[in-house]
């Protein structure tokens, strides 16, 4: 495995590299969900590059930049173990050196749920998304479905820009209490993780509710609301939204989009469940 740090050297290296070629992004500090992206991008591609670069312009000004958790020399070795072929590790100057001053903005999708909560998150995210695809030239990238919001601005990007990537959204892999993996977890500590499993209780409660064939989103949130109420979990957001457009739903039709956002402790964490009327 090569662990590269430049512009330069990256595109050097991959000049002469066998197709189709995955690109998995990440901001390091890997756990299973990062491995599982990486495996799948392993199963279908003769090359795979990831991507390890903390991305301080999708933070905000009060949030976790500076502690964000961090580990490259384990990253490394685990990436290795997965069989992956090149880490690109830039510094923040490679990336956005002197004199930058271009951004990209998906517009619609960014409005709601994380944009609302997090203003010019998603421009940051688009932004280093879209310079990663045109660095390396990937057949296909590959995304978690914790981040749902996210896939689906990706997924738009790339299509309203034409940029000839298949986006490839692999499941949530969760802790065996239902905890969705994710780096800001190792902020909590005993008793806020025991908590924290109050969002995934969440979102099962409300996918009862749903196979019970109570399908409006009173019923829908109000049974997810009912389990964060009990752990004493005040949610940033906890909302039923079309998957296609991320517009309010008033009831489970299709495929729709449960999504929750809430702090324990230093933690913010988000979740998802896909639901759908089995009816229809």
């Amino acid at each position: 495995m090569k662990t590269i740090s430049t512009v330069a050297e990256l595109r050097a290296a991959l000049a002469e590299a066998r197709r189709p070629l995955g690109l998995v992004p990440t901001m390091g500090f890997f756990h299973a969900g990062h491995l599982s992206l990486m495996r799948a991008a392993r199963s279908a591609n003769a090359t795979v590059v990831v991507s390890l670069f903390v991305n301080p312009t999708q933070f905000g000004p009060n949030e976790d930049l500076d502690a964000y958790p961090r580990d490259e020399a384990r990253d490394l070795q685990r990436a290795e173990a997965e069989g992956v072929d090149i880490v690109f590790a830039p510094t923040v100057e490679e990336v956005y050196p002197t004199g930058f001053d271009t951004t990209v903005e998906v517009g619609g999708l960014t409005e709601s749920l994380e944009g609302a909560a997090r203003p010019g998150h998603f421009r940051g995210v688009t932004t280093i998304v879209t310079k990663l695809l045109n660095i390396v030239g990937p057949d296909a990238a590959y995304f978690g479905q914790k981040d749902a919001q996210q896939a689906l601005v990706i997924s738009k990007l790339v299509r309203d820009l034409n940029i000839p990537v298949r986006i490839e959204v692999c499941p949530t892999v969760r802790e065996p209490d239902g905890l969705a993996m994710s780096s800001r977890n190792a902020y909590l500590d005993d008793e806020e993780r025991g908590r924290a499993t109050a969002l995934s209780r969440a979102l099962r409660a409300a996918e009862q509710v749903v196979a019970d064939g109570r399908i409006d989103a009173a019923s829908v949130v109000g049974a997810a609301r009912h389990e964060l109420d009990a752990a004493g979990i005040d949610p940033e957001y906890l909302e039923l939204r079309s998957l296609t457009d991320l517009t309010p739903a008033e009831r489970v039709n299709g495929s729709t989009l449960l999504a929750v956002a809430a702090r324990v402790g230093r933690a913010r964490l988000i979740d998802n469940t896909l639901l759908k009327d089995k009816r229809t």
